[in-house]
């Protein structure tokens, strides 16, 4: 389930008021909720990125609303998510490798706060850490290490799948693979043709 969409409309406060996600669905199993992060680039037109967090212009009726890495949690918290991911942002490739730094370290500074919003709230079963860095290995590595530090129940690669050749996906997941602690479950974001599954596994 997505956090941007459900805030907007029906409104998370109101999901929580009819029993969260698994009764508002009628569905008993574990549910994964994204942090709106895939709309910080898919609505790059209708957002303003700062330190703080995003400001969107909703593409429902135009008002305000703004996404910060602990307005995320708590959205996530009140849909009921058994496993949160935090609050990042992903970028299209081909991208600079200043914009790619720039989106990763941003990451890294709202991945820490996530994990405090998350620490000091009612909580939903797991958060996950996203590994940002675009295409590049070094920025891919660094983003591992550190949210490896920060401690995760487990890990995401995001910002692949969404239209780089596949050659470069799996070049990127063979590279930060490894980097991930070998305990802890891994999730590769974004990705769904059966080709991409099979080889990505």
């Amino acid at each position: 389930a997505n956090t941007y969409h459900l805030m907007l409309r029906p409104g998370a406060e109101r999901v929580a008021a009819l029993g969260g996600l698994h009764t508002f669905m009628n569905w008993p199993y574990p549910i994964l909720t994204d942090s709106g992060g895939f709309q910080v680039m898919s609505l790059s037109q209708l957002r303003k990125i700062a330190d703080h967090g995003v400001t969107f212009r909703s593409h429902i009726d135009g008002a305000i609303v703004e996404l910060s890495p602990e307005r995320a949690i708590e959205i996530q918290n009140l849909l009921g998510s058994d496993i949160a991911m935090q609050l990042d942002e992903c970028l299209r490739l081909p991208a600079s490798r200043g914009e790619l730094e720039r989106a990763m370290r941003l990451s890294l500074a709202w991945a820490e706060r996530s994990k405090r919003a998350f620490e000091s709230a009612p909580r939903c079963g797991a958060l996950f850490g996203i590994v940002q860095g675009g295409d590049d290995p070094q920025l891919r590595l660094e983003s591992a290490r550190a949210l490896t530090a920060v401690g995760f129940h487990g890990y995401a690669i995001g910002g692949l799948a969404g239209g780089e050749p596949q050659e470069v996906m799996l070049r990127t997941i063979a590279e930060v693979a490894p980097a991930l602690p070998a305990e802890r479950p891994r999730y590769l974001m974004g990705v769904g043709t059966p080709d991409d599954l099979l080889a990505a596994v």
